[in-house]
């Protein structure tokens, strides 16, 4: 059996950039639209084509037909014979939104509540789109700024104290009184629910104040960009709520189930399991359920750890994560260090990001490789070499614990 290249969909949404993925892929700068996510996989709003002999198959119809041979065995038996991740590259140039998704008890009942209730699967109030978790792991291809989980409450109420707005004074003083409690739920409940004439006072004041502390932190530095980017919305807090971090080229963030999080500014490969299920909080002009929001976020403190590859094998590094439906690896091989991919391995994806080389297979011609191209390595092909001096990115599956 082949390896496949890939021809992928890139998407349009607004806070893309029209340089980052224009330039992976060798088309021209700046593109006419922002492109913020270069999707590979099966997901129905962004499906993979696999070129063969006879043109353009889509990589969901592959799988379709040969499960075992481009899943392998157990993946496609854990599956239901479905490649069970989203694989991206993802390129803000602008901040996303807030978000949280659900873990997959939440995602099945939410879907199946939906369901019953008539809502259609594309109405602009609609949370849960699938009956999946969304776990997900993003490593930075740039310096990539991001938030992720929430600080502790006495950190938090350190960072407001400057910038706090007269509609949140309250609300600060019962964090500063109950921080190990419902202290940090019950803060973010009130900013999330501030009626319009309150919110609209506290966004001026936060601005008003946190202007001149922009070369103190970039905490509030972050505020008033966020405040630029999405006026009136009252997210611009989020950098004093959550943790802020710069991610550099090669590192990574795991986020799990119910952790609330933004991503802000950079390029990166991100990596998930296959859903579509988001709950939004803010720095959005989509829909946000406060209720279901608050049902699904973990408001207990984290601290963030960066994750970095370590080595498996020569010529590659991991990413570990607890997901069962991906596992992320980065593959470097050089002149004089190929890489050999194992014999006994399933379905993995592949895209290359920086140098040339040669991806050969047994009985197969060889293929070349270049900045940009991306491919599906099914089961069956067993094992690999890749020559060259090259970054490729490696979207697979971890064995059954």
């Amino acid at each position: 059996m082949p390896v496949y290249r890939l021809q992928n969909v890139v998407q349009p949404y607004a806070w893309g950039s029209t340089r980052a993925i224009a330039d992976l892929l060798g088309q021209p700068v700046p593109s006419a639209q922002p492109q913020a996510e270069l999707w590979m996989g099966t997901h129905p709003k962004g499906p993979s084509m696999v070129i063969n002999n006879d043109g353009p198959v889509s990589l969901a119809s592959l799988i379709d037909d040969q499960p075992a041979a481009i899943l392998g065995d157990a993946v496609a038996r854990r599956f239901c014979g479905s490649l069970p991740f989203l694989f991206k590259v993802l390129a803000a140039a602008r901040p996303l939104s807030i978000q949280a998704h659900p873990d997959i008890v939440q995602a099945r009942e939410g879907f199946s509540r939906e369901n019953a209730s008539g809502k259609a699967m594309d109405a602009f109030d609609r949370n849960y789109r699938d009956a999946n978790h969304k776990p997900e792991i993003l490593c930075a291809l740039t310096p990539f700024w991001a938030m992720s989980g929430f600080r502790s409450a006495q950190a938090v109420a350190a960072l407001l104290a400057p910038i706090c707005p007269d509609p949140l004074v309250g609300a600060v003083e019962r964090l500063e009184k109950d921080p190990a409690g419902q202290g940090l739920r019950d803060f973010f409940e009130r900013l999330m629910t501030l009626p319009v004439a309150e919110r609209q006072l506290a966004v001026r004041q936060v601005m008003h104040k946190a202007s001149p502390l922009i070369a103190r932190s970039p905490v509030y530095r972050w505020i008033v960009t966020l405040a630029d980017a999405y006026p009136g919305d009252v997210g611009l807090l989020a950098p004093a709520l959550l943790n802020l971090i710069c991610l550099r080229p090669g590192q990574a963030v795991y986020l799990p189930a119910g952790q609330l999080h933004a991503y802000l500014e950079g390029v990166g490969i991100e990596l998930m399991a296959n859903s579509d299920n988001v709950l939004r909080g803010g720095l959005t002009p989509k829909h946000v359920d406060v209720p279901e929001l608050l049902r699904v976020v973990r408001f207990a403190p984290v601290e963030v750890n960066i994750i970095h590859g370590e080595a498996v094998r020569p010529a590659e590094k991991r990413y570990p994560s607890p997901a069962a439906e991906f596992s992320l690896g980065v593959l470097e091989p050089d002149h004089g260090q190929p890489y050999h991919a194992p014999p006994e391995r399933d379905v993995e994806i592949l895209l290359c990001t920086a140098g040339d080389g040669m991806l050969i297979t047994e009985g197969q011609p060889t293929m070349t490789v270049k900045r940009g191209d991306s491919f599906l390595v099914p089961a069956a092909v067993g094992t690999y070499e890749i020559q060259g001096r090259l970054t490729l990115y490696k979207a697979g599956v971890p064995p059954e614990i």
